[in-house]
């Protein structure tokens, strides 16, 4: 063996290994094999589908699909070329179809799933999520009957107009008006 070929053979071994223990259900060897080809079936989705949001989400579904059906794959060192294949056959799929999701049941996308939020994201949110209210107090009641109903009560502009005894047209006019107000609260809070 030569000096140029040994450490591509070790990277190989080290690949079978991995494989065979995500066969095994070793959950930390699959997540090595998704860190080792990330990048790789994302480059082969973007190819694809020309579009990064389809191309992560095509990645994350092609993970999924392999986590399916390790266990049907013989040749643990042939892992990289059936990867692309799986790849290649669910972009051309999804660009054919137009996309659409992966059937899976949560206990699947455990290995896959990182945490969705960060502590940071999680502060962010509820430093944001409180302005939007003091912002909501400092408009007048229609406008907050209006906003709330709409966006935190989930009412549709049929449901706000029987309750508010006002055509569609002008519940739509009121939640206009109601955020462009809401939006120069928050502004004049900001500054």
């Amino acid at each position: 063996m030569t000096a140029s070929t040994a450490p591509e053979a070790e990277e190989y071994s080290q690949l079978a290994l991995d494989v065979r223990a995500a066969q095994n259900g070793d959950r930390a060897a699959f997540g090595a094999l998704i860190q080792r080809y990330e990048t790789t079936v994302y480059s082969i989705a973007l190819r694809r589908l020309r579009n990064h949001a389809e191309a992560q989400e095509l990645t994350q579904e092609v993970f999924v699909q392999v986590l399916r059906k390790i266990g049907q794959l013989r040749e643990p060192d042939a892992f990289p070329g059936w990867l692309r294949s799986i790849t290649q056959r669910m972009a051309i799929n999804r660009a054919v179809r137009g996309g659409g999701a992966v059937p899976t049941d949560p206990s699947s996308l455990e290995a896959t799933c990182a945490e969705p939020e960060t502590p940071l994201g999680r502060a962010l949110a509820s430093e944001r999520a409180e302005q939007v209210r003091d912002g909501l107090r400092r408009l007048g009641q229609m406008d907050r009957e209006t906003l709330v109903a709409f966006y935190v009560e989930g009412q549709s502009l049929a449901e706000m107009s029987n309750a508010f005894e006002s055509p569609v047209g002008t519940i739509k006019r009121r939640l206009h008006v109601a955020r462009k107000r809401l939006a120069r609260e928050l502004e004049t809070m900001a500054v």
